[in-house]
Parts: C-alpha cells; sequence; structure tokens
C-alpha cells in the first residue's frame, strides 16, 4: 500500500475526531494531515445519508489538495425517535456545535416517550468512513455499535453524544471509557477495521 500513496488528508475540522482517526491510521504509516492545513473548507454536507455526506466530504478534500482524503460521517440514532438526530446530529448541536445543548434536547424528547422504558432508550452510532482519491474513485466502509442512551450524561472523555451513550454489553458510557479503550470497540473502529483489510489488498 505504501507504493501507491504515503499522504493522507482527514477531511475534518473536528478535532475530537482528528485525534480519533489519527490514531486509528497509525499501523498504516501513512503522513497525516487535516483539512486545516491545506485551509480546505468544509462542504455543505446535504446528503440524506451518513455515505452520502461522509464521501461529500472525502471528495472535496482530496479534490482540492490532489491528495487521498478520508472523511467520517457519523452520528446517533436513537430508535424510539425515528431513528433521530441520525444525519443531523452535529446540526442538532447548533451552529456553535454545543453538544450538551444536542444532549439536553434528546432527554427532552425521550422523557415525552416514557423514559423508564428501557425499549425506548435502544440507539445504535454509525460511521460512514469514505476514502476518495484525487482521480475521483472512491470506497466507503460502515461501522455500527448498538446500546442504548442513559441520563445524566457521564464522562469527560470522547466527544459528541459520548457521555450518553452506553454499548451493549457495557456499563460505562463512550465518555467514561478511556479513549485507548473506546477505539478498540467504536463503530469508527468498527468501519476503520475494514478500511485497514482493503488497504492490505492494494
Amino acid at each position: 500500500m505504501g507504493k501507491i500513496f504515503k499522504e493522507i488528508i482527514i477531511a475534518s475540522h473536528n478535532e475530537g475526531k482528528v485525534k480519533e482517526i489519527k490514531s486509528l491510521l497509525k499501523p498504516i504509516g501513512l503522513n497525516i494531515y487535516s483539512s486545516k492545513k491545506f485551509k480546505i473548507n468544509e462542504p455543505i454536507e446535504n446528503g440524506k445519508t451518513f455515505r452520502e455526506n461522509s464521501l461529500i466530504k472525502s471528495r472535496n478534500a482530496a479534490l482540492k489538495s490532489g491528495i487521498p482524503a478520508i472523511a467520517d460521517d457519523s452520528g446517533l440514532c436513537i430508535v424510539s425517535l425515528n431513528h433521530e438526530p441520525g444525519v443531523f446530529s452535529a446540526r442538532w448541536a447548533g451552529k456553535k456545535k454545543d453538544f450538551n445543548l444536542a444532549i439536553k434536547k434528546i432527554e427532552k424528547k425521550i422523557s415525552q416517550k416514557d423514559f423508564f422504558n428501557k425499549s425506548k432508550r435502544k440507539a445504535y452510532f454509525v460511521c460512514a468512513l469514505s476514502i476518495c482519491f484525487p482521480d475521483k474513485s472512491f470506497k466507503i466502509f460502515e461501522g455500527r455499535k448498538h446500546g442504548h442512551i442513559q441520563f445524566p450524561p457521564k464522562g469527560i472523555n470522547g466527544f459528541g453524544y459520548d457521555p450518553i451513550f452506553v454499548p451493549n454489553g457495557y456499563k460505562k458510557t463512550f465518555g467514561e471509557m478511556k479513549f485507548e479503550y473506546k477505539e478498540r470497540i467504536s463503530h469508527r473502529a468498527i468501519a476503520f477495521k475494514k478500511m485497514l483489510k482493503y488497504f492490505e489488498k492494494l
């Protein structure tokens, strides 16, 4: 794989996400840059799915830099809320990306759906991970992690909705887990494992 390309751009301005992705990319020994280094703007994410939005971001970065780019579009889907916030997960946090605001919005909506009914709190995280090359060719990989949401939020690790999401089989939220542990079991880690297998075949 190293003979095909030696550098890659993470098409994101989210520092928490960039940190997580850099860690997951370590095994493949590439020079890794973020969109900010190349002053690449954040494109309008008007796709209807995680996969579409992921590709919008990676394609934008690859074409503007001439370097292969990867992008992750991820979000929290709550079953009882018709799988919302879904692709609007970041937008629920507003222009200032205040996820405390988004979490309060979810708590309000869930309380109206009978919060004490565990089935109403079923949720899953989705990660659509795309790699786009300057010639516009691309691949998309998807990872999902099922669990439930809980209140009050717990933990200061991670970012976004991590403090309210408890993955199946665990008692701690993503926000309570150490970064090194979460990155081994998360939806993003699942998608990356698929991508790494693809890289091994190049």
